[in-house]
């Protein structure tokens, strides 16, 4: 009986499994024939759906029959496919149809939120593509280009022989400001003057900016906004590239780019060289571009264990020597004069894990370790200091058809530890912040979004701080929308803000905890969006139009104090008001960009009213490209910048910055030419930059650009 039993349970097995087929299917982009990764799959009727791994592949187990399949992904036209059940085809290959509007095929990284950019409430600002191509063309070498010709943000230099540059955003300083790669906070602290000089975009896939404060998801820092690089991942068709740059300053950038995958593994590796000789457009004995030379490699290691996890793990190491100042010293041609020195060193670590229970949740684990070590030289003065941080996140994020949660912990440290070598104490300091942040996205319907969050911080010696945000989408007709958001933020005093880097921290106190305390921060912004095509279809037009208002209170500023400096938290306020316009237009293979920034930031001390040192209050963004599509690349620009308030009480001139670049491709390579800056725009053209003997230098501040009129061009190869 046992045995009757048993063979009539091996037969209803056997039936079943028959009834049951595991079909596999493969998921591209329909133009590009690239494999979409991450699309979900739906079969209706059936059990939860799954999503496609990083080659756009899945297995699927369906019953016997007829069964719809649904395949969606952002920024493509969701598909269903009809199968049968057995199926009698190795392959089912499907082809997803990018939607219509460009900006939605755009993946954000920076809101971790998985809906398309056309359906996120936070306004973000992206540079990709042929535009972030374009950009390197102007600055192989570093990222200032890329960032200070968008409306809203300028790159400060803080240095006037070693040019190094802090970025601000609308009216803000450089320290209000995250800097980030693929969400790691790499570039914090002391490390934070050489960001922008030490970062050469070849590598990246785009770039991401959020203005105002992005403090839920990021934390303190991130007052004025933040700036995500994001760096390219392997592919399954091999991306080998190499870029070539020389300049008429005496420059010269090499770099070279692979990525590719391998089945379940996967591997990118950026390296890059960048010198330039010392140079001196102006013949005034210092160098308005420094003598250095940079080495660079970051490469990185993909594994895709299945469907459903993925582990990436790479490390970044950058060395450098640059030397500014008296240009005959830094040749050699005489044994003394003034100079400044900086050598430093940048090595950081970065893993990430990703696991998918569903097509509709998944967890992130982040880590990353850094270490940056600086050296300034300067006669009869040596900084010797070494920054440790580490950042470690857990992210859990859940998407339903209406809502999304996104909830999360993190721990940040930053230890830095000086070496005395002069009489002032050492600026050491032990800093960590554990924090807890949770978002939620609730699309009420087609013409409303709205997205909250609330992040509570614990900040060593600092205590408890609670940060809410709320921002809205409002979309009035397929034409017209508007976004409105706000929130709190917060800054930890450090000594490592523009106004100390100018000193090269010579005399600058350390940060005493039981005196210092938290800057403190609301914003809010609002904008409008209107886009429109006419003649037939054959002219696009959008613009944009923004409004933004940030409050600091006890703003913390360097005052000199006895022959030394101390960082106080003066009592008042500092805010910054404005707005942003953007004007797009296309018409056949001709570009418009036009945009202009608005910004008023004052001090307010009791009665006193005091503008904000070298914050231009009007600027005009200005390009015209003219592209034929793999064949030639032509842009022309011109930004203005109006008069700036200086520190020492005198008024910077308005100034026009001009460019001309134009490229030729090929199947394999194209090279190209850049005029920039062609009208010689300079500020020693103006005045001098510095007071006192050129052996002794007092540096007035740098508003205007001091390597004037530079060529560059170069080759790059696609192989």
């Amino acid at each position: 009986m046992n045995k009757f039993f048993l063979l009539i349970a091996a037969l209803v097995c056997t039936a079943i499994s028959f009834g049951q087929t595991t079909i596999k299917v493969k998921i591209i982009d329909a133009e590009t024939k690239e494999p979409l990764p991450n699309t979900s799959i739906i079969s209706k009727g059936a059990d939860p759906g799954q999503v496609s791994d990083n080659a756009g592949e899945a297995k699927i187990l369906l019953p016997a029959g007829t069964r719809i399949l649904q395949f969606s992904h952002v920024g493509y036209e969701t598909n269903e496919v009809v199968v049968e059940i057995p199926f009698k085809d190795s392959l089912l290959l499907v082809a997803m149809q990018p939607k219509e509007e460009e900006e939605e095929e755009v993946v954000i990284q920076s809101t971790r939120s998985s809906r398309t950019i056309r359906d996120i409430p936070t306004r973000v600002e992206f540079i990709a593509g042929e535009e972030l191509d374009e950009k390197g063309n102007m600055k192989p070498g570093d990222i200032r280009m890329v960032l200070t010709e968008s409306t809203g943000i300028q790159t400060q230099q803080t240095s006037a022989t070693s040019a190094n540059a802090s970025i601000r955003i609308q009216g803000l300083d450089g320290r209000y400001t995250q800097l980030l790669k693929d969400g790691f906070p790499l570039y914090a602290g002391m490390s934070s003057g050489l960001g922008l000089l030490q970062t050469p975009p070849l590598d990246m896939k785009q770039f991401e900016v959020i203005k105002g404060s992005a403090s839920t998801l990021y934390g303190g820092g991130a007052i004025a906004g933040l700036v995500n690089l994001i760096s390219k991942i392997p592919q399954e068709e091999r991306e080998l590239k190499f870029h070539l740059d020389a300049t008429s300053a005496g420059g010269l950038n090499t770099s070279g780019f692979y990525g590719e995958k391998y089945g379940k593994t996967g591997v990118t590796v950026f390296a890059s060289r960048n010198s330039n000789t010392p140079y001196d457009p102006a013949d005034i004995g210092l160098t308005a571009i420094p003598k250095f030379e940079r080495y660079t490699i970051n490469p990185k290691f993909f594994a895709y264990f299945n469907d459903r996890a993925t582990l990436s793990a790479g490390v970044n190491i950058t060395h450098e020597d640059r030397t500014g100042g008296d240009i005959d010293y830094i040749k050699r041609n005489k044994p003394s004069g003034f100079y400044e020195n900086n050598n430093t060193d940048r090595y950081s670590s970065q893993v990430k894990f990703e696991y998918l229970f569903n097509w509709r949740s998944h967890l992130t684990f982040k880590n990353s370790f850094s270490r940056f070590q600086r050296v300034i030289t300067s006669p009869g003065y040596v900084f010797n200091g070494t920054q440790d941080a580490s950042f470690s996140e857990l992210t859990y994020v859940s998407t339903g058809e209406k809502m999304e949660w996104i909830t999360g912990i993190n721990l940040v440290t930053d230890h830095f530890k000086e070496r005395q070598l002069t009489a002032t104490p050492t600026r050491d300091y032990k800093q960590s912040t554990a924090g807890l942040f949770i978002q939620n996205n609730w699309k009420l319907n087609e013409k409303f979004h709205l997205e909250t969050g609330i992040r509570a911080d614990n900040v060593r010696d600092y205590g408890f701080v609670l940060l809410p945000r709320v921002s809205a989408l409002i979309r009035f007709s397929p034409k017209l929308s508007s976004r409105i958001g706000g929130g709190l933020g917060y800054k930890t005093p450090s000594v490592f803000t523009e106004e100390s880097e100018r000193l090269q921290y010579r005399d600058v106190l350390p940060i005493d905890d039981n005196v210092n305390k938290l800057e403190r921060s609301y914003g809010i912004n609002a904008d409008i969006n209107y886009k429109t095509k006419f003649a037939d279809g054959e002219v696009s037009f959008s613009i944009n139009h923004l409004f933004f208002y940030t409050r600091i209170t006890d703003p913390l500023l360097l005052q000199p104090t006895g022959g030394v400096y101390r960082f106080n938290n003066v009592n008042g306020h500092f805010d910054s008001r404005g707005m942003e316009t953007n004007v797009k237009l296309g018409y056949a293979d001709f570009k418009l960009f036009l945009g202009y920034t608005f910004t008023k930031a004052n001090l307010h001390q009791g009665t006193i009213e005091t503008e904000n040192f070298l914050t231009p209050r009007h600027r005009l963004n200005s390009v015209l490209m003219y592209e034929v599509e793999e064949k030639w690349k032509l842009g022309l620009e011109a930004y203005y910048f109006s008069n700036q308030q200086l520190s020492d009480g005198a008024t910077g001139r308005a100034y026009w910055i001009t460019g001309f670049m134009a490229e030729k491709l090929w199947e394999k390579f194209s090279v190209y030419i850049n005029f920039e800056n062609f009208l010689d725009t300079r500020q020693t053209r103006y005045e001098s930059i510095y007071t006192g003997s050129i052996t002794n230098p007092v540096f007035r501040d740098i508003y205007a650009p001091l390597d004037g009129f530079v060529v560059n061009g170069g080759i790059k190869f696609r192989l």
